[in-house]
């Protein structure tokens, strides 16, 4: 999918992060259709499925979870990123494990954005993601019992603080754990390393 012929649909109740979000799209030559939320979406949008769907996790009337589910019901195979703010992480996990393509932690960057939708479009729907999960099942093995715990916790969708009362430990030193395991599983985003984690059966 070339970017000149891709259609991104944004959904989000925010006008200003829609005005933003299609300004960048289309600066950077991606055709965008936006949506001040899913519900609107679903009663618009089938006519003009698009290439990519970019939504807010948290919107009223219909979530951006229940919005992955009601498109999945639909056999809709569109890939879908998740925008999320931090305390919306659990539910943002719980999109990766129904199918999402990608999921973004605020605040991220512009370019953050576009590589994701990017993957997202040369992606062939339901594709695996790589490495494979026996290739991070044995990248398990080299991680700490702590840093594992860790890891257990992010897959749970636990925010570091939670996690850090769970072990008796500081945010900070979550925060450490966390990126060694980044490092010693190669994983490029947060969402890589659930999805990855999700192969593996972890």
């Amino acid at each position: 999918m070339s970017p000149s012929s891709a259609l991104v649909h944004v959904i989000d109740d925010d006008e200003a992060v829609r005005a933003s979000l299609a300004f960048l799209l289309e600066t950077a030559g991606l055709s965008c259709r936006t949506w001040d939320s899913a519900v609107a979406f679903l009663g618009g949008g089938n006519g003009e499925p698009g290439d990519c769907i970019v939504t807010d996790v948290r919107m009223p009337g219909m979530t951006g979870l229940q919005l992955v589910t009601e498109l999945s019901a639909r056999g809709v195979s569109t890939p879908v990123i998740v925008i999320t703010g931090h305390g919306d992480i659990p539910m943002a996990v719980e999109a990766l494990k129904r199918g999402v393509a990608d999921f973004l932690e605020k605040p991220f960057d512009d370019e953050a954005l576009l590589a994701a939708i990017q993957d997202a479009l040369k992606k062939a729907p339901n594709s695996s993601p790589s490495p494979g999960g026996g290739v991070f099942s044995a990248m398990l093995s080299s991680l700490s019992p702590r840093e594992t715990e860790v890891l257990k916790g992010v897959v749970d969708g636990k925010a570091n603080k939670v996690i850090a009362r769970e072990l008796g430990i500081s945010p900070r030193t979550v925060e450490v754990y966390r990126a060694n395991v980044m490092t010693k599983t190669g994983a490029r985003s947060l969402s890589e390393l659930v999805r990855m984690s999700i192969l593996a059966g972890f």
